[in-house]
């Protein structure tokens, strides 16, 4: 097993700095460290081949940013330069794994917020130029999409549906670094826009939101509300692709937030006597689109061919989709197309440094995007992911059968 390094030919241990051409009676898995500071989290984590956990640390920027009322770029910025040398050396620390013994360092470059990304691109430069290891920039919906191959065996293809605070797209994985791009949101992400309704709402006010994100608050919420009760309408009924948008539903909401305050006598920031049921109605309305812009994909991957006739899967990531009510609405399009619905564990769906650490380890086996610790890497704020085929989907114009939502609210 041969790689190409800056135009010479060498053993791929050679490029790892790890035994990987090793004996039966050498073997020691392969390490390899991730780390994680797109948005407001700082995470590392220290993976091995066969994924295990050997040590991971993550500082969360939650409540600052909960008390500012949304993620403030240079707080963010500030926040990962005091906290990621900290939390890289306890993720080491934690692993046993000396950084010497790495096989690699796999840290996120795309997509996020510049001043994040900026941060750990320049520490982990440093840390790969001071050890000599390889790099593997990584993108950050891959790592989400590819993190439930660490917990369980899901062969390519299978589609991919990613739902968080900066992001929201479907698409189908065929292999490591081979997605095709089926639909993505036109404006905003569904978790930007629930944290926007609970801003609206001042749900920081509420007794039982205390310590929450919005989106938290508004899951929380809407448990003891009737989600009938607004009438609120999912978009784009009439464009048949798979493209979401969220602000639409974003503006329903705030117009009958002002309705309310007016009847009930009350100023822009207090409480309303309605809440859970309007929480639960935006909540119901977002989960609404989400699915059905999914059973699209899920019909349309079917009539191409795109998806494995035994045991096709959808898979759910990132923040949004640890909102239990929208699993189980995705759960109703599974259950009425036969696919399987896998969804990783909350603590994987939010960002962290362990599914960017798989992400290397995935890359790294499959010797696809690692470079030399002497290579100069850019981060990038916006980069799509995989080839784009949303209009050809819109052109297969395909009509969706109605399903009937029987969940509790």
């Amino acid at each position: 097993m041969f790689v190409r390094r800056l135009g010479s030919v060498h053993c791929a241990c050679a490029l790892t700095g790890f035994n990987t051409c090793r004996s039966a009676s050498q073997i020691r898995p392969m390490v390899v460290l991730g780390i994680e500071t797109s948005c407001d989290e700082t995470g590392a984590a220290v993976v091995d081949e066969t994924g295990e956990i050997r040590g991971e640390s993550l500082h969360s920027q939650k409540q600052v940013h909960v008390k500012a009322g949304g993620i403030i770029p240079p707080v963010a910025q500030r926040l990962h330069r005091e906290n990621i040398s900290r939390v890289v050396q306890e993720a080491l620390d934690r692993s046993g794994v000396m950084a010497r013994e790495l096989a690699a360092v796999a840290t996120t470059v795309k997509p996020g917020l510049a001043l994040s990304l900026g941060v750990g691109l320049h520490f982990s430069l440093n840390f790969v130029r001071q050890y000599e290891k390889p790099f593997i920039p990584i993108h950050h919906m891959e790592a989400h999409a590819l993190t439930v191959r660490m917990l369980q065996h899901v062969a390519f293809p299978f589609l991919v549906l990613l739902v968080s605070g900066g992001h929201s797209l479907l698409a189908l994985a065929r292999g490591i670094d081979d997605f095709l791009l089926l639909g993505q949101t036109l404006d905003e992400a569904p978790g930007d826009t629930l944290d926007k309704v609970a801003r609206r709402l001042s749900l920081v006010k509420h007794p039982k939101c205390h310590g929450l994100s919005g989106g938290q608050a508004i899951e929380v919420l809407a448990k003891e509300g009737d989600r009938l009760r607004f009438g609120f309408k999912p978009p784009m009924g009439q464009h048949y692709d798979c493209n979401f948008s969220f602000a639409g539903i974003r503006n329903q909401v705030a117009m009958a937030i002002k309705k309310k305050e007016k009847q009930e006598g009350i100023e822009p920031g207090q409480l309303l006597s309605c809440v859970q049921d309007i929480a639960a109605a935006a909540q119901h309305t977002v989960a609404s689109h989400i699915a059905k812009r999914t059973h699209r994909a899920v019909l349309f991957c079917r009539a191409r061919g795109l998806l494995p006739q035994n045991n096709p899967t959808l898979v759910v990531s990132g923040g949004v989709a640890s909102n239990e009510y929208i699993r189980e609405t995705l759960r109703i399009v599974t259950d009425a197309t036969d696919i399987q619905l896998l969804c990783p564990p909350a603590k994987f769906c939010t960002d962290n440094g362990v599914m960017i650490a798989w992400n290397g380890v995935e890359r790294l086996k499959a010797e696809k995007g690692v470079v030399s610790h002497t290579q100069e890497v850019v981060y990038e704020p916006r980069a799509p992911l995989g080839r784009d085929i949303s209009a050809e989907v819109r052109d297969a114009t395909i009509k969706l059968p109605a399903l009937k939502l029987k969940i509790k609210s």
